[in-house]
């Protein structure tokens, strides 16, 4: 997986609309969000949030359970992932993001 698709797969993500036909579910977001980091700054070095901080225990969580995946390893994830929720939805807006996702 190139880093331009994954950086094409970023930015369609970024942009998702939120009253639009393709709404990623809080798990898929977390998906996206722990591949992100993995494959922007690597390994997750942080300490884990504060008891009371549920959103941020969850992201912390995520990407310390992808530690030790490659770059190149976190993109092709990422970009799979966008992929499958895009061809399940079907619609003209999904077909011309994955079109955008393949000519990259």
């Amino acid at each position: 997986m190139s880093e331009a698709k994954f950086n094409k797969a970023v930015e369609i993500v970024q942009g998702l609309p939120k009253d639009g036909p393709v709404k990623p579910s809080q798990d898929d977001q977390l998906i996206f969000y722990k591949y992100f980091k993995q494959a922007k700054m690597g390994d997750n070095t942080t300490t884990r949030p504060g008891m009371l901080d549920f959103v941020g225990k969850a992201k912390w969580d995520a990407w310390t359970s992808v530690k030790g995946v490659s770059k190149e390893e976190a993109w092709t994830k990422y970009v799979e992932k966008l992929l499958a929720i895009l061809k399940a939805t079907d619609d003209e807006a999904s077909k011309k993001y994955v079109a955008e996702i393949e000519a990259a």
